[in-house]
Parts: C-alpha cells; sequence; structure tokens
C-alpha cells in the first residue's frame, strides 16, 4: 500500500487481533507485548513518512465479553489494548489520532463496545457502529 503512486495518506487500525487472536486462533507462540505491537506501529509509520505520507492512528476498539472464541478477550489482553491505545492517543508519532476506541465504547462499561453499535459478538461493530466512526473521521485532514 506505502508503494502505490499518489498515496497521500494512510489510516492505521491496527492491533486488536494481533494482541487478541494468539492462543486462541492463532499459534500461542504469535503472543506479542504492547512494545512488539507499539514497535510495528512506529515501523509502519517511519515508513510512511518516508515516502511523504501522512500517518494517521486509530485506537483500538474494546472488546470485552467478546463471542469471538473462549479466551479472545482477558484482563491481560485489555491491558495491553488500554497500554498501546493510551500510546496512540499520547506518543505524538502519529500525525493526527481517531479514537475510534471513545466513539463506540460504552461510557458505562468502557472495556465493552456500546450495546447500540455491537454487532452481537462484542468485538465488531455493527453498520451503525461503522457509520459511526466514519463520521468522527474529521476530514479537515485531508
Amino acid at each position: 500500500m506505502l508503494g502505490q503512486a499518489g498515496v497521500k495518506y494512510l489510516i492505521v487500525f491496527l492491533g486488536l487481533n494481533d494482541i487478541a487472536q494468539p492462543g486462541v486462533v492463532a499459534p500461542a507462540s504469535e503472543d506479542v507485548s504492547a512494545k512488539d505491537v507499539i514497535a510495528g506501529l512506529l515501523q509502519l509509520i517511519e515508513r510512511a513518512h518516508e515516502r511523504g505520507i501522512v500517518a494517521y492512528g486509530c485506537t483500538i476498539l474494546p472488546f470485552a465479553d467478546s463471542l469471538i472464541a473462549p479466551g479472545f478477550y482477558t484482563p491481560a489482553k485489555e491491558a495491553k489494548r488500554e497500554q498501546i491505545n493510551h500510546w496512540i492517543r499520547t506518543s505524538g508519532a502519529y500525525d493526527a489520532v481517531i479514537d475510534f476506541d471513545k466513539v463506540v465504547r460504552d461510557p458505562a462499561h468502557p472495556k465493552r463496545l456500546l450495546p447500540a453499535f455491537d454487532s452481537g459478538d462484542h468485538t465488531h461493530p455493527n453498520d451503525l457502529g461503522y457509520k459511526a466512526m466514519g463520521q468522527a473521521i474529521d476530514m479537515n485532514l485531508f
């Protein structure tokens, strides 16, 4: 994607599967720390900037009570998500931040998706949730 001609902007919305899948739907040997995910994001940002591409980072969505598979959500994985989101919001590594977590989380239970935005698996937004996420992107960034 970074090698395509004419690319000016990159929206990075990655990380949930990296922290949630190992040991569940991916081999446990693929387990990564929050620092590992952040290092990967930094590489992606650096490569984008080397090509003159503006990089926007998106926070990782809440996924407590996920129905994807037993063990997909754990307190340890939640801690990784929170650490990565804190870094995304505060590091200044991205040219701007799109806080999807803030948009779709349940204010009463911030580790969960807002029920109105939950597709039913407690992990993926429904159409209304994705619409809210799209509307949260400041078009002035482009």
